[in-house]
């Protein structure tokens, strides 16, 4: 049967919406296993960040656009109404890992801001290839952000710093000597913490820190001397395995010990804030710490773990 002169026209426009409107199939995302994962060990604690997971695998797909190599690092950096220190710590961070050798990608997690931090993140992105932004709707905490932003990322390694520039980046290579000196290969579960043996804060705010510091470490016995540096570098596959909930970013070590993984302490600067405003005071970092140490001994006690060995097919 033939096609009619009007059908052919509307043929032909059709062929064209399906060529201009195709694209790939998605690949299948490694992190779709963890979504619903997520949400799941997301009930202790509120665990705000488990209702941003359910968009992640989809947001990094998005992001990612049709590239096929993945960076080796990635950089991931929680910020809320920090578009003073925006410019400055980017520059800081490319430098300081540009001599290494390593490829890498920065990502940025907005949470929530209120100031000028989105708009401005937008057009670094447009002058710096290697920078990537997210964007929370609402502010859901620092925890929240650095989840969103390791399971956005592309590389197995992750390091994460604080976005109030007291972190030097410029310690980063270091610490990338130092695990790549003191993991083993294949090793999934290795966190390199950074300790902040000089610390640039009020005199009240390190009292603080070093009694908190001091009662996790008696009832966790997490092998970290500085849990609250943001420094760290750890592999992405750790992070994903690990339960999720408000605060967790503080007991980052500890659950990486809950999940038989390995810590090592390494000195790092620490810088004076010199823009912007802290979003901790002193009585919530103290008191909502050791309210939480409560919950993470619980989850630290009851670890799963179990050895397993695939069965071969009788032979007949």
């Amino acid at each position: 049967m033939g096609v009619m002169p009007e059908n052919r026209t509307r043929l032909r426009v059709d062929r064209f919406r399906v060529a201009r409107d195709w694209s790939p199939p998605v690949p299948f995302d490694r992190d779709a296993r963890y979504s619903e994962l997520s949400r799941c060990r997301s009930g202790w604690g509120g665990v705000k960040a488990g209702a941003q997971s359910i968009l992640v695998g989809f947001q990094r797909v998005l992001m990612t656009g049709f590239e096929t190599t993945a960076p080796e690092l990635s950089v991931v950096v929680p910020v809320k109404d920090e578009a003073d220190n925006l410019v400055l710590l980017i520059d800081e961070i490319c430098n300081s890992l540009k001599g290494t050798n390593v490829g890498f990608e920065i990502v940025y997690v907005d949470d929530g801001s209120t100031d000028a931090t989105p708009a401005l993140l937008a057009d670094l992105m447009a002058a710096r290839p290697e920078l990537r932004a997210i964007r929370h709707r609402e502010c859901q905490g620092q925890s929240a952000a650095i989840a969103t932003g390791v399971a956005a990322a592309r590389a197995d390694l992750i390091a994460t710093l604080d976005g109030d520039g007291q972190n030097d980046p410029a310690d980063i290579p270091a610490l990338l000597t130092r695990y790549g000196e003191l993991s083993a290969p294949g090793d999934e579960a290795f966190m390199i913490v950074g300790h902040r043996t000089m610390r640039k804060d009020t005199w009240l705010r390190r009292l603080s820190s070093r009694i908190a510091n001091g009662i996790r470490g008696v009832m966790l016995r997490d092998d970290t001397l500085d849990t609250g540096c943001g420094l760290k570098i750890f592999p992405r596959e750790a992070f994903m395995a690990m339960p999720r909930f408000n605060h967790m970013h503080r007991f980052l070590p500890a659950l990486m010990l809950r999940g038989g993984g390995r810590i090592e302490c390494v000195p790092v600067n620490h810088r004076p804030r010199e823009r912007g405003v802290s979003k901790y005071g002193v009585w919530n970092r103290l008191w909502v710490g050791i309210i939480d140490l409560f919950g993470v001994m619980w989850l630290a006690r009851r670890p799963i773990r179990a050895d397993a060995d695939a069965l071969e097919p009788a032979s007949r």
